[in-house]
């Protein structure tokens, strides 16, 4: 019987393919990889260039600091994996200016069949790049990274989570913080008491509905002190649901 090719495959091109030795063969991903579940690739950029020197940025048109990487070895290197530029899968390019990533837009990432991510170096890359092979531009966050190296371990680790297999306990990637548009509540494991912090009363009574209960209230009070802004995305949702309610606070479940 012929095995089955993993779920999804992603290629990344670096020009510090080295960068991802440890993060790829770690925890649920290395497993993933190992079980034929995933396939994570990174390619050195340097390999698609054509002078001895392996030259992959040159100084920016205008004037200014810093170096811009070359559109040149993206084109070969998307060429020479894919056979044509219109064959290339799903490509995302880590910028500030992209999308920010989400726990939807992870989701929706992860139900693609093969992805290939851009990584950054120095002042950016050339804007052909972006305009005829990104076909998404993603952000993780608004800071300053030295590349986009950091950002592709995110989205790989985010997107492989998703794929069937990949986590031992299915309900684990349903029931987590972004998954319903809600932080995830507080979890609690033993002894019941420590140092004088004890573990609500609600989570030893055995009492699955009160329980559940518990759990998305303090889902509810932990969004809206914390991320007001998903809180208030939330309510827009639930609100024709009957589900507006304001979330009270209970006794010792801080």
């Amino acid at each position: 019987m012929t095995r089955a090719g993993p779920a999804v495959v992603i290629d990344i091109l670096t020009i510090f393919p080295g960068y991802f030795d440890g993060p790829l063969s770690s925890s649920l991903l290395g497993r993933a990889r190992e079980a034929g579940l995933v396939a994570v690739r990174a390619h050195d950029l340097r390999d698609f260039t054509d002078d001895r020197h392996r030259t992959v940025d040159d100084l920016p048109f205008g004037g200014g600091a810093g170096m811009v990487l070359s559109p040149v070895p993206f084109f070969a290197a998307v060429e020479r994996l894919y056979g044509s530029v219109e064959g290339r899968p799903r490509t995302v390019l880590f910028t500030p200016r992209g999308r920010l990533l989400s726990q939807p837009l992870v989701a929706e990432l992860a139900a693609e069949p093969a992805l290939l991510l851009l990584c950054g170096r120095y002042e950016g890359i050339d804007e052909r790049v972006h305009a005829a092979l990104a076909t998404d531009e993603v952000s993780v966050g608004d800071y300053v990274l030295a590349g986009g190296e950091a950002a592709a371990c995110v989205l790989v680790e985010a997107v492989t989570r998703l794929v069937p297999g990949v986590m031992g306990n299915a309900e684990s990637g349903t029931e987590e913080s972004f998954s319903s548009g809600l932080l995830e509540y507080p979890h609690y494991t033993r002894p019941a008491e420590f140092r004088g912090m004890a573990v609500p009363e609600v989570l030893r009574s055995g009492h699955h509905g009160r329980v559940a209960a518990w759990r998305h209230e303090q889902s509810l009070l932990r969004t809206r002190e914390v991320r007001p802004d998903l809180y208030a995305a939330w309510q827009a949702r639930e609100q024709p649901r009957g589900e507006s309610r304001e979330p009270a606070r209970e006794h010792g479940s801080r």
